[in-house]
């Protein structure tokens, strides 16, 4: 019985796990990988950062935006501000008080000289001339009658001195012939007179006819339009304001010019002849040659300025009245460049600009990063540049091969590495 009893002890007892055995050879593993993990985990990580901080980076070529400037503004002796005004601009007017039938001009028109602008109704004025042309008719009409008279006196008066030959009528009756006679004539050579007053005055009313049509008085655009059919327009203004006093306003782009008003302190760094160049504010990227014309021999006492006059020396159509421009006065002998063709503004390599969707835009470098601008191109300039509008600090740079590179995936922002 007790045999039995240690046997069955020690069949369970060699069913038994031997944990120690197999805790021991599964923990060295573990310990192989920690130790590794230890001596290899500061490079591990390095490398990895570097992965992650390296995706992005991409490199570019910068080039330096050159700013265009003109080569005589290292002789500027005095700059200022004024107007662009028309020497010759005025309101077309009417000679005669009427009624506005048809306007033939809008804003913005060109018309040549004595282009018909505008009628008035001309109702009264062509009854007056139809009168004096009838005036005209009669008058001749009673010359013809006196025509007759004066045959019929004539063959009387031979009559009469035949007779008188055959001693038949007396001297007296010769003598009354003659002067009916010569009384017909002195009639004819009155109407005669009274044709050509009458005729004259047919050209009076034609004349006041013709004036119903409003012509240009020189070639030029019209500014203004200021009647409308229907209206009543005068030469001389009228109380109420209901009477127009013209039809439209009439500038001569030809005589357009600038007017300075210079403070009177530097009025001596100026004279007449000496070469400036004027910029439009509405372009500040362009400027036009331009020369002084005369110095206004006044000054306004108020202000202390004197007045000059600027003429262009090359006509653009751009340049309208009333602008504001800015004016640089340079020293006699400079040699003014025209930048009309390619205007001021920023020079930029043709690779450095892209367009989408009908915009340009360049990749601005700022540090480490760039970021999309929008740009306007000028021109493109004899060297091959490309001229934008002027709208960068000085030293700025943009990337420069975006045509060897994929930009569609270039983002505001990312960073960038500059090629040396």
């Amino acid at each position: 019985m007790t045999e039995s009893k240690s046997s069955l002890e020690d069949k369970v007892h060699g069913l038994r796990i031997d944990r120690s055995s197999s805790t021991g050879k599964s923990s060295r593993p573990w310990l192989v990988f920690l130790v590794i993990a230890v001596i290899a985990g500061p490079s591990l990580f390095a490398g990895y950062w570097f992965f992650l901080s390296g995706r992005g980076v991409v490199e570019v070529e910068a080039v330096v935006v050159r700013i265009a400037t003109p080569q005589a503004l290292e002789s500027t002796v005095l700059e200022g501000t004024g107007y662009v005004v028309a020497r010759r601009q005025t309101t077309v007017s009417s000679k005669t008080t009427g009624r506005v039938a048809t306007v033939y001009v809008e804003e913005g028109m060109l018309v040549e000289n004595n282009q018909l602008l505008a009628t008035l109704d001309d109702s009264r004025q062509q009854t007056t001339l139809e009168l004096a042309l009838a005036q005209v008719e009669e008058i001749r009409a009673s010359i013809d009658e006196i025509d007759v008279r004066i045959k019929q006196s004539q063959l009387d008066l031979e009559r009469v001195n035949q007779l008188v030959v055959e001693a038949m009528v007396s001297q007296d009756e010769v003598d009354q012939t003659r002067l009916r006679l010569d009384g017909f004539v002195a009639q004819k050579q009155r109407l005669e007179k009274s044709v050509d007053v009458a005729q004259k005055n047919v050209t009076l009313r034609e004349q006041e006819l013709e004036d119903t049509n409003i012509r240009a008085p020189f070639k030029g655009v019209v500014i203004a339009k200021a009647a409308q059919p229907g209206e009543m327009i005068s030469p001389v203004s009228a109380g109420g304001g209901f009477t127009r006093t013209g039809i439209c306003t009439i500038v001569d782009m030809d005589s357009i010019e600038v007017q300075v008003d210079v403070n009177e302190k530097y009025i001596n760094r100026v004279s007449p002849g000496q070469p400036a160049t004027v910029t439009l504010v509405s372009y500040p990227e362009t400027q036009l040659p331009a020369q002084v014309i005369a110095i206004i021999p006044t000054a306004d006492r108020a202000r202390s300025t004197v007045r000059v006059r600027i003429a262009f020396l090359e006509r653009d159509s751009r340049v309208l009245p009333d602008m504001a421009v800015k004016v640089s006065f340079f020293e006699e002998g400079t040699t003014l460049v025209s930048n009309e063709d390619t205007p001021l503004g920023a020079d930029v390599p043709q690779t450095a600009v892209v367009v989408e969707d009908g915009q340009h835009y360049v990749w601005l470098i700022e540090q480490d990063t760039i970021h999309r601008k929008s740009v306007e191109v000028l021109t493109r300039t004899p060297t091959g540049l490309t001229r934008l509008v002027n709208d960068f600090e000085r030293g700025a740079r943009v990337v420069r091969n975006l045509s060897e590179l994929d930009f569609s995936k270039f983002e505001s922002g990312m960073r960038v590495k500059i090629a040396n």
